[in-house]
């Protein structure tokens, strides 16, 4: 590495000349390569805004300037730049760098984010800062053309165009979120690039004009309202320049000299925003040719020569992804009501299957969840079945969508949530344990959450014949492998099922606990403790009849969940025994996360801290059967349940 070693900081790489620096970004996307080959990470992301972090941090004074990345997988080559190229091997590890942004990790991380279309709030929020405090620095902010289709982005801009705050926005446009971009609004930069020979055409009649001895300036002045009236009529740009942005484009994005003088010139307009149009590919460098846009946009460990996943040998269960995309498909070819919907997951949430099935009753809306959501509504008011796939932390950009548009209204839209509990290397924006919360307040709406992928297939039946609003979370990963041949068959709403039947102590586990709690009784009878395990199935409605017959020969209550306790299935369960009265006859021990932000790790090491496997969960009954000081249940005296 010619110059990459060397650079340490940000001003290191600006005492290169301008002409160095597509080497130096040559050599950080050859770094990047070589890191994620061993490691894994967002390496298709990174690897398309190489160039474009190499001229920001050339061109802006950094962290004096601010730079606000969007969403922040992108941005291994900011992280490199910014005196962190030697942990970038710790990417997404446990006690490592953040796959993302983080404020604490870097004084140049100005804003952190995992969810997209964050940047332009956030940087127009430090421009109009930095004008009333009267001090002076660039605010640049950088967001790709899916996240720019986001509500919130598309809010900013409306804002930024009426505040005229000098702000610069940089447009990265590869026209792919995570799956190739959808929507109107791609098609508008597509006609934006198509219309650049015009843009280039006017430039020249401006100049020629001008030069015209004596009368060339008073002409080129006359000629401007006449060419402005053209563009309005012809370029798609002129969208842009009515929303109150200066426009400059289109640029190579791969092109450091190019970007360079973009952005200086950027730097120029005093006025209000403007908006740099930077045209990349994903992936830039990527050794495989055949690109796989959803597999190479993150990525576990490859072969550098090759960009093949090292195969493993091990044979493991499908995934509950793969689980519901198999699944959808066969209910929707029993029920042409049915309709599947994602918000530019279609890969991550197993609709990217329904969609090569069922391309007519299949959507991907883009990063829109809050769309997505209403789009939803609509559709169940005229009878269809839509089921949204979304994971759990995205189902919250929509909070206000579920509870107004689907849940007042008592409408048939399922959310299957994927990626709930601890997800592991993405960290504390991507991690889903709010749902239980933040679902559960609000009358209407079913939610549940199955043992394994065979139940899973009979929530997904039980929740779209349900005529109201339900809810499944599921986590990521693989199943246990259970059989999964038989047809779903729906559940009795509300009911839980007794695995084990004990004396003295009753687990109550939810969803992905349930395995572990089975595993942790197995183990209590070694050392003749008898516990009742049970499946709750269903945290709203909850089976209230059964806690309430567990007080009645069990002197503790365990209840474990792989989500927040405040508000969670712990704190239900507790709400049912003090409506009842029952709160001091029996002991409640609730498990789950504790009120603090999970870290990014191995999901089994963040599981095992919080004592959510079969030892911790071992371990908590024990310590509790000890101190509990209620007088012992008779051992002999055996719950009975129908």
């Amino acid at each position: 590495m010619r110059f990459l070693s060397e650079i340490n900081s940000p001003a290191d790489l600006r005492q290169l000349k301008v002409e160095d620096l597509q080497e130096v970004a040559d050599e950080v996307r050859q770094f990047i390569i070589d890191t994620c080959s061993r490691v894994g990470g967002h390496t298709g992301a990174s690897l398309g805004a190489v160039e474009l972090a190499v001229a920001m941090h050339y061109v802006f004074d950094t962290p004096d300037d601010r730079l606000v990345w969007d969403v922040g997988h992108q941005a291994y080559a900011h992280k490199i730049l910014t005196g962190r190229r030697d942990e970038l091997h710790t990417i997404k590890q446990a006690g490592g760098l953040s796959g993302f942004l983080r404020r604490e990790e870097s004084e140049y991380d100005t804003f952190g984010a995992g969810h997209a279309s964050t940047s332009l709030s956030a940087a127009l929020g430090m421009a109009i800062a930095r004008d009333t405090k009267k001090e002076d620095f660039h605010v640049c902010a950088l967001i790709g053309d899916s996240s720019l289709a986001g509500g919130m982005a598309m809010e900013a801009v409306n804002q930024a165009g009426h505040l005229k705050s000098r702000l610069i926005v940089i447009l990265n446009d590869n026209e792919m979120s995570i799956a190739p971009a959808v929507g109107a609004l791609s098609g508008y930069l597509n006609r934006i690039k198509e219309a650049q020979s015009y843009q280039h055409l006017k430039e020249e009649i401006g100049d020629a004009l001008e030069s015209v001895p004596h009368f060339g300036e008073r002409l080129r002045s006359m000629a401007k309202s006449v060419k402005d009236a053209i563009a309005a009529a012809v370029l798609p740009g002129a969208l842009v320049n009515e929303l109150g942005f200066k426009y400059i484009g289109y640029v190579d994005g791969h092109n450091v000299p190019a970007m360079v003088r973009a952005l200086e010139e950027a730097k120029k307009v005093n006025d209000g925003p403007v908006i740099v149009h930077a045209l990349t590919t994903k992936g830039k460098g990527f050794p495989n040719p055949e690109k796989n846009y959803y597999a190479y946009h993150a990525t576990g460990p490859f072969d550098p020569k090759t960009g093949l996943p090292y195969k493993s040998s091990k044979i493991s269960a499908p995934t509950y992804t793969q689980v519901f995309g198999e699944t959808m498909c066969e209910l929707m070819a029993s029920d042409d009501r049915i309709v599947a919907l994602t918000a530019a997951m279609p890969d991550g949430t197993g609709v990217d299957k329904i969609l090569e099935k069922f391309p007519e009753r299949a959507f991907d809306v883009g990063i829109a969840e809050q769309h997505a959501i209403t789009f939803c509504a609509g559709m169940a008011c005229e009878g269809l079945k839509p089921v949204a796939a979304i994971y759990s932390t995205f189902l919250q950009r929509a909070f206000d969508q579920l509870i107004h548009d689907v849940c007042l209204q008592d409408l048939n839209v399922t959310f299957a949530m994927d990626r709930a509990g601890i997800v592991g290397a993405d960290g504390p924006t991507h991690h889903g344990l709010l749902d239980i919360a933040y679902l559960r307040g609000y009358p209407n709406i079913i939610l549940m959450a199955p043992k394994d992928e065979g139940e899973m297939r009979d929530m997904m039946l039980t929740a779209i014949d349900h005529p109201g609003p339900a809810a499944i979370r599921y986590p990521r990963g693989n199943g246990f492998g259970v059989d999964i041949s038989r047809p779903p068959q729906k559940i009795e709403i509300g009911k839980a099922e007794v695995l084990r039947e004990g004396v003295e102590t009753a687990i109550l586990a939810y969803g992905s606990m349930v395995y572990p709690a089975v595993k942790a009784a197995e183990m209590l009878e070694s050392d003749g403790i008898e516990a009742t395990v049970v499946n709750m199935r269903f945290v709203k409605p909850l089976d209230r009849e059964l806690i309430i017959g567990l007080t009645q020969s069990h002197s503790l209550i365990v209840t474990v969940e792989e989500a927040y306790l405040a508000g969670g299935f712990g704190s239900a369960v507790m709400e049912v025994l003090e409506e009842n009265g029952l709160q001091d006859r029996v002991k409640v021990v609730r498990m789950g996360v504790a009120d603090e932000i999970v870290t990014h790790g191995d999901p089994k090491v963040l599981l095992a801290g919080y004592g959510l496997d079969a030892d911790g969960i071992y371990t908590k009954v024990k310590h509790s059967l000890e101190s509990n000081e209620k007088r012992p249940v008779d051992k002999k005296r055996l719950r009975a349940v129908k």
